[in-house]
C-alpha cells in the first residue's frame, strides 16, 4: 500500500510540473494561427515589413509578447493579436520560435 501511494505521489507531482512547462508542440499550432501569417516560420515573405522570429531569445519573445498583451508596449497590430494570448500561448510561442534555427 506504501508503494502504491508513494508511486501516486511522484505521478501526480510529475504531472502537475509538466503542465505549467512550455510546449513547443503547442507553440507550433498556436505560432501557426496567430504569428505566421506575417512572421513566417523561419523566415518573413520578402515583402514583409515583419521580422523572423525564428532563433529569437525565449525570454525576449516572452516580455515582448507579454507587453504587446498589456499594452505597455505600443503597436495597434500587435496588441490587438496579443490581447488573446494566456500567459501559457506566449510561453509556448517563445518556446517554439526560440528553438528554430533561424
Amino acid at each position: 500500500m506504501k508503494l502504491f501511494a508513494y508511486s501516486l505521489s511522484i505521478l501526480l507531482i510529475s504531472v502537475s510540473t509538466n503542465s505549467f512547462a512550455a510546449s513547443a508542440f503547442a507553440g507550433k499550432a498556436k505560432a501557426a494561427q496567430v504569428c505566421s501569417q506575417c512572421h513566417g516560420i523561419k523566415k518573413t515573405s520578402a515583402e514583409a515589413p515583419f521580422p523572423p522570429l525564428a532563433g529569437r531569445d525565449e525570454a525576449y519573445l516572452e516580455k515582448a509578447l507579454k507587453q504587446y498583451r498589456n499594452k505597455t508596449r505600443k503597436s495597434d497590430i500587435m496588441n490587438n493579436i496579443a490581447a488573446g494570448l494566456s500567459d501559457r500561448d506566449i510561453n509556448n510561442i517563445a518556446e517554439y520560435y526560440s528553438r528554430l534555427k533561424p
